[in-house]
């Protein structure tokens, strides 16, 4: 059985997908997909080795060594051509660090046509690349596990540029119209965050007046949204 977090990104790979999971960790993912006959071919990819000797062992236990590939580097740059990829997963890691990865690949003229990214903190600069690189989000799901709080995307790359309001890029597109239990607990915790915050910077001697419009304006739109 997936953990929750892994479970939900594996829901949002497309049926017979050319996978490749980006710092695989366990390969768990793959491993489970391939399992339940979802895909049959995938590449398990991570910049550490001992992760990824935990990963090849996982496959060999599990006898998937002729579906499941290991491949050992930084991010997309241990995909080839020949692999023929269409969907690319990228989860646990920063947005910075995400759309760093994706930007080199994307130089390279590395496009895949399914991304589905879970960053842990910056999903806004996620979807503002996205956005800027043709890609529309098709499907999100914000989740609660053990206390953390996961934001998921899908997108697909299109034609043409599908552009985003500064709200949609901070929540989400399909998050802003649900709204549910998850995102307004999110969104309360950040908004209480931001007003202590301000609080604490209206106190110094020397006031940072940028800054405090900055998160008054975060405060404006987080209020907005949780109206």
């Amino acid at each position: 059985m997936l953990e929750e977090r892994l479970a939900q990104i594996g829901k949002m790979v497309d049926p017979e997908s050319r996978l490749a999971d980006i710092g695989t960790d366990h390969a768990y993912l793959p491993i489970a997909l391939v399992k339940e006959g979802k895909i049959n071919f995938a590449i398990a990819s991570d910049v550490a080795a001992g992760p990824l000797n935990n990963a090849k062992q996982d496959i060999e236990q599990a006898g998937l060594e002729n579906k499941i590939e290991t491949r050992l580097g930084s991010g997309l740059e241990t995909l080839k051509a020949e692999d023929r990829i269409d969907t690319v997963v990228i989860a646990g890691m920063g947005g910075k660090l995400m759309t760093n990865l994706l930007e080199t690949a994307y130089q390279e003229g590395k496009k895949y046509p399914t991304l589905i990214l879970e960053a842990n903190i910056g999903e806004s600069l996620v979807r503002k690349w996205l956005m800027d690189h043709q890609y529309e989000i098709v499907a999100e799901k914000i989740i609660e596990v053990a206390g953390h709080i996961y934001e998921i995307i899908k997108a697909e790359i299109k034609t043409n540029k599908h552009d985003l309001s500064e709200q949609e890029l901070s929540f989400g597109p399909f998050l802003l119209k649900e709204k549910n239990p998850v995102f307004i607990k999110k969104w309360t915790n950040q908004l209480r965050y931001y007003q202590n915050l301000k609080a604490n910077l209206n106190k110094a001697k020397n006031k940072d007046e940028d800054k405090i419009n900055k998160i008054n304006d975060l405060i404006k739109m987080i209020e907005e949204v949780l109206k």
